[in-house]
């Protein structure tokens, strides 16, 4: 099961693996993504089936397809390509378009929303907790000060009130000054941390002994919490933690891949039990 299909490069791989005795099914919120990788799917295989859901209904999407068991999953919680190209997602500060920032269109909660409504401490508490931002506090009282005068509305608005908000030394860094906002805004509108623990959670029983639990991040908050999940349901008795320590990308890979750079995988195995 690939629960983050994006537009399907895992998912091709997997299909190739799994050979005509295997089957696959893939989820992602990302209804247009869909749309994209079921083409590019079934170039290498008709054994797939896709739904559109949030990977914490993995239970739902499971019953849905009749399924008692799985052999594997894997999540990818970085953003696809597809998604930080399209000026209109607004995820990205290198293109300048709304701040939007959901995976899922028909979501109501948007970057937008949080940015212009959220207090001072409740934005600062979303920039430290999501991005350990350490300027959290100096960017919360510039963001709520700016928009007294206007509602902020655009990535680059956004991206140029963040960088000019530091102090001068910080703002010209080989990482973009806005870079820790961008993704804790990210992962307050989809709720990726909450979302992660439950899709975990609602996979064990479905997992055959023996079956992995795949999960790539690309920040330290996302990969600590997958760290701090796995030793929970190891310490139950549920999982068995395969990497005890994250498997990072080869120079080759980065080479290849420059978006891979920050890349950890962390695999589990399933154990009995439930």
């Amino acid at each position: 099961m690939d629960c983050t299909v994006g537009l399907g490069g895992h998912a091709c791989e997997m299909l190739r693996a799994i050979g005509e005795r295997g089957f696959l099914i893939g989820i992602d919120r990302d209804m247009e993504a869909l749309k994209l990788a079921r083409d590019r799917l079934h170039k290498v295989s008709t054994r797939v089936r896709l739904y559109k859901a949030n990977f914490k209904d993995i239970d739902v999407v499971l019953d849905r397809a009749k399924l008692e068991k799985i052999d594997g999953i894997l999540f990818d919680l970085g953003v696809s390509s597809f998604q930080l190209e399209s000026p209109e997602r607004g995820f990205s500060f290198q293109l300048d378009g709304p701040l939007d920032m959901r995976m899922d269109v028909t979501e109501s909660i948007t970057a937008s929303d949080i940015v212009n409504g959220c207090t001072r401490q409740e934005l600062e508490s979303i920039f430290r907790r999501f991005g350990e931002e350490s300027f959290a506090r100096r960017i919360a009282a510039k963001l709520t000060e700016r928009r007294q005068k206007a509602r902020i509305k655009s990535t680059a608005e956004l991206a140029d009130v963040v960088k000019n908000t530091l102090p001068y030394k910080f703002r010209f860094r080989k990482i973009h000054p806005a870079t820790k906002v961008f993704m804790a805004l990210r992962i307050a509108v989809n709720r990726e941390l909450d979302n992660i623990e439950e899709g975990i959670r609602k996979s064990l029983p479905y997992l055959k002994k023996g079956a992995r639990i795949c999960v790539l991040s690309f920040h330290s908050i996302e990969d600590r919490a997958v760290k701090n999940i796995f030793k929970k349901h190891a310490e139950s008795g549920l999982l068995n933690i395969v990497t005890k320590k994250p498997v990072a990308p080869s120079a080759g890979e980065i080479s290849e891949n420059p978006r891979a750079r920050s890349a950890k995988l962390r695999v589990a195995e399933r154990t009995g039990g439930i």
